[in-house]
């Protein structure tokens, strides 16, 4: 007979999205030992690494060949050929369409690349920003693993390096796609939902980029949260390169705050419940996306 903590233990173990387990990621992703995922740093590459291996434990699939990483290069001012990568895990239903949901696993780093922006040699931790969108990515991902089979949808899960330093990854990704944009149902993306403020409410982008948008969002409620929509499909996150080839869009952000981009961002301010409750929110929109065979692209009114 097990111990009652064993019992409560496994319990939680079983609970998707887990507040608990949502911290943890985030202390690990914005420990010093990282030093803030700094793209071509050493903690953005062990960073990747983290996100490849859970992605394998969580028995997600890779998609380029046997590898869990689509690695580029891009240029930003006098700084060329700099080195980053996407980390790409596949959840194959056998559908003929797929959603994306996504989220950047980089931050600013020490902020060499920054041309003296922010404090170079101090560590960035982003918490929020966005260590916080992929621990969202994660519980994502272990949700619909748990349900493989059920979905009429395959999952690509991608964690975009190069974000901050111009929506690379995701610039990449759209101009070399692993599968054709033409079947991806809508892209997702999670950009800082860890601090949450119950005045603002949590905002969520691309409302008009797809027709049915409307009868989706239709009288859903999550405890504790407050929403509100926003039309635009473009905007300063990953999702901005999905809209502008042809993706729907939903867009997921806490809003700013006196931390952002500075050194204390860090990881004992995220409000795991409250993201804990925010990825609710999401599985119920995704759910009842699911139920939209196609959704139609809208794009921008001129």
């Amino acid at each position: 007979m097990c111990a009652a903590g064993t019992i409560t233990a496994a319990h939680a173990q079983d609970t998707i999205p887990d507040a608990a387990r949502i911290q943890g990621i985030v202390n690990y992703l914005a420990s010093d030992k990282l030093k803030g995922r700094g793209t071509a740093e050493k903690g953005g590459k062990t960073a990747s690494r983290y996100v490849a291996k859970q992605f394998k434990k969580l028995g997600l699939k890779p998609v380029n060949g046997n590898s869990y990483f689509q690695d580029f290069t891009f240029d930003r001012k006098e700084h060329k050929n700099i080195p980053s990568r996407n980390v790409l895990g596949f959840l194959d239903n056998g559908a003929a369409r797929t959603i994306i949901i996504g989220a950047h696993y980089d931050h600013l780093g020490t902020a060499a690349l920054f041309d003296g922006k922010y404090p170079i040699g101090e560590i960035h931790n982003g918490a929020d920003d966005n260590a916080s969108g992929v621990a969202g990515l994660l519980e994502l991902a272990r949700y619909y693993v748990k349900n493989q089979g059920k979905e009429p949808f395959n999952f690509l899960f991608i964690a975009f390096g190069g974000e901050e330093l111009g929506l690379q990854g995701s610039k990449y990704y759209t101009a070399h796609p692993l599968m054709p944009l033409d079947k991806v149902h809508f892209m997702l993306n999670m950009d800082m939902i860890g601090r949450y403020n119950p005045e603002r409410g949590i905002g969520i982008g691309g409302y008009g980029s797809a027709e049915e948008w409307p009868a989706v969002f239709k009288d859903v409620q999550q405890p504790g949260i407050k929403f509100f929509t926003d039309a635009a499909g473009k905007g300063a996150s990953d999702h901005h390169n999905f809209y502008v080839n042809g993706v729907p869009v939903m867009f997921f952000h806490t809003g700013g705050h006196d931390d952002y981009h500075k050194p204390t961002d860090d990881a004992p301010k995220l409000q795991a419940k409250s993201e804990a409750s925010i990825v609710q929110l999401e599985i119920q929109l995704i759910n009842r996306a699911m139920t939209f065979p196609v959704l139609h692209y809208v794009g921008e009114k001129n």
